[in-house]
């Protein structure tokens, strides 16, 4: 188990690394960063099929997955992002960020950095 979180994302997914890169060098990722294509999986206690669907937040051995793990991101970052972090995880902006993350993360080949291969499932690509 690793003392550190670990964020994974969609690496073959230009809108998600796009997305991840941002954050590192807008918010400051409080955390070791890997694509899933490359992390151990098992060893994180995630699945490939989770890891492909969302991105996942793993912290002692807990694995947050889509707007949650983006809030944990953002509370690990620290002040201002704290804030919004701490809201995503309270009903009803808790349900409401869930919405919004599953409709964004449908149409990611749709959005800015995104490609046909992010509508794909990983064993298509």
């Amino acid at each position: 188990m690793s003392e550190q979180p670990v964020l994974v994302y969609d690496g073959d997914c230009g809108f998600c690394t796009t997305s991840v890169r941002f954050a590192e060098r807008r918010i400051g990722v409080r955390a070791r960063v890997t694509p899933w294509q490359f992390a151990d999986l098992a060893a994180l206690g995630a699945t490939r099929e989770r890891a492909d669907r969302e991105v996942l937040w793993i912290d002692r051995g807990r694995v947050y997955g889509g707007a949650q793990a983006v809030a944990r991101l953002l509370i690990a970052a620290g002040p201002p992002w704290s804030l919004p972090g701490f809201v995503l995880r309270v009903p009803p902006f808790r349900w409401v960020a869930k919405g919004l993350y599953l409709l964004v993360a449908r149409n990611r080949h749709r959005l800015p950095g995104g490609t046909p291969a992010c509508s794909l499932p990983a064993d298509r690509r």
